[in-house]
């Protein structure tokens, strides 16, 4: 029998922490389920960092790893969320939630579908609303951001990242080398254009750009080239210890997406009519 008041998040990035937070404070009971070695950038507000820390706090909701299901319940007593290592998914079919929201931001399904539960959803590219999810919602910076699609895709992943205080392929750094990282500033660091960042493999690697340091990938982590591992915020503003604007518009576009999913769901079981 399904579990009306579980769902499960695919992913605990700082997007998918914005949908952790909208659920949990929502009064769900709140999964995660995550990769051994997750590469979040935006470490101060990904709760995916649970799996090196054994637990993460950002803003009100705290994520607690645990190694076995039967553990689930203990951390709901506790007000905490759960995560649990299950790159796959295959925990899914014995949770039995109301909804599985891949919040895995791949740009590519990486196995969710729409048998996992009576409602799925899917942030961004890579996924056929109708199809593989029954929701997909809009993730590109713009006037759709957080829009609801219900039959098709989300704007492609064009490479280039969205514009903030008018900076846009500058403020995300790339490896430039395969290697592993070293931090020389922190993250929350203000930076200016040229000083060191980190090294790879010894090589120093320089801001590009005057600003905040809001992301920065992992100390001591084996990167591939051509990876996101650091991002730089020119606005005066800019805070990396709490969730941003985007993920607070997709964390509610996601809330709104399975609400109103269930209610199709209630009207079609009950034999009423919809129109939009």
């Amino acid at each position: 029998m399904t579990d009306k008041k579980t769902i499960v998040i695919r992913g605990g990035g700082d997007l998918a922490t914005g949908v952790i937070q909208k659920f949990f404070r929502a009064g769900f009971n709140v999964l995660v389920l995550e990769t051994e070695s997750p590469t979040a950038i935006r470490r101060g507000v990904a709760l995916c960092e649970a799996v090196y820390d054994g637990i993460k706090t950002v803003e009100d909701t705290i994520c607690k790893k645990i190694s076995k299901p039967n553990e689930i319940k203990a951390c709901e007593q506790e007000g905490v969320v759960p995560l649990l290592i299950d790159p796959t998914g295959s925990l899914i079919k014995d949770i039995k939630p109301a909804a599985v929201i891949d919040a895995i931001i791949a740009k590519r399904n990486l196995g969710t579908t729409r048998s996992m539960a009576d409602i799925t959803i899917a942030l961004g590219p890579g996924f056929n609303a109708g199809k593989d999810e029954h929701a997909v919602i809009e993730t590109k910076r713009g006037h759709d951001l957080g829009r609801l699609i219900l039959k098709g895709y989300a704007s492609p992943d064009t490479g280039i990242p969205g514009e903030i205080n008018g900076e846009s392929v500058r403020r995300v750094i790339h490896s430039p080398a395969d290697g592993t990282l070293k931090h020389i500033k922190q993250i929350g660091s203000r930076v200016k254009q040229g000083e060191s960042l980190f090294t790879i493999n010894g090589e120093e690697v320089e801001a590009p750009m005057d600003g905040l340091l809001r992301g920065l990938i992992r100390d001591g982590l084996e990167i591939k080239k051509g990876m996101k591992i650091a991002d730089i915020d020119s606005r005066k503003q800019a805070d990396w210890r709490t969730i941003s604007d985007k993920a607070r518009c997709i964390g509610g576009a996601a809330l709104e997406a399975f609400l109103y999913l269930e209610r199709l769901n209630e009207e079609q079981t009950s034999g009423s009519i919809h129109n939009e």
